[in-house]
């Protein structure tokens, strides 16, 4: 499927997305980017389509080519106290709230947002493989999740982090029993249907 260019005509937009909203473990990230006018390139496209090495490859020539682009997240605290949701929301309106250029609209993936003072927006159900600055996005806000979550590893190795991003796979899940959680998991988060905070006590 060809991307998209542009939600409305003669608008700077920004497409916006968020990485790591189904993680036991780690930040959520969210990015925000402005493309340049007529700006594509043959292999952009939605993150989760991509390959590691691919999305290794555009994510400096997104940064290089783009107009505006930054990348922000939410703590694990943050996270529990007011939900996932909320955290991913709060995460792309600080995304947004750093680009060095004021979008006149935003393409928000997914189909939940809170108004960011003032720009109006829309919301694309599976955005990030309709619209190109929405595909920047996730690959941005991807690409830096993983990258923390590499650094989280070298402390924390016995989780498997840099394989599973502190996604609930199976390796991760056993190394939770064996271990308990750390500051880096998210308490709230429910393992076999019981919270991490009220299965470890902490």
């Amino acid at each position: 499927m060809t991307l998209q260019r542009n939600f409305l005509k003669g608008v700077l937009e920004a497409g916006c997305d968020e990485a790591g909203r189904g993680c036991l473990a780690g930040p959520v990230f969210a990015s925000a980017v402005i493309l340049r006018k007529n700006w594509t390139h043959p292999m952009l496209h939605d993150s989760k389509q991509l390959s590691e090495h691919q999305r290794k490859i555009l994510r400096p020539i997104i940064e290089r080519e783009a107009l505006a682009w930054s990348v922000a997240s939410c703590t694990p605290l943050e996270i529990d106290q007011i939900n996932i949701l909320q955290a991913s929301i709060l995460a792309m309106h600080r995304a947004i709230e750093a680009l060095q250029e004021i979008p006149q609209h935003l393409l928000i993936d997914g189909n939940r947002f809170n108004a960011y003072f003032g720009i109006p927006h829309t919301c694309i159900i599976g955005g990030d493989g309709k619209y190109s600055a929405i595909a920047a996005a996730s690959i941005l806000a991807k690409t830096y999740r993983d990258d923390w979550m590499e650094r989280l590893h070298e402390e924390f190795p016995m989780y498997g982090w840099s394989v599973n991003k502190g996604y609930p796979t199976k390796n991760h899940r056993e190394s939770l029993y064996a271990y308990g959680p750390t500051a880096h998991h998210r308490k709230t988060f429910k393992l076999e249907g019981v919270s991490i905070s009220e299965r470890f006590g902490k």
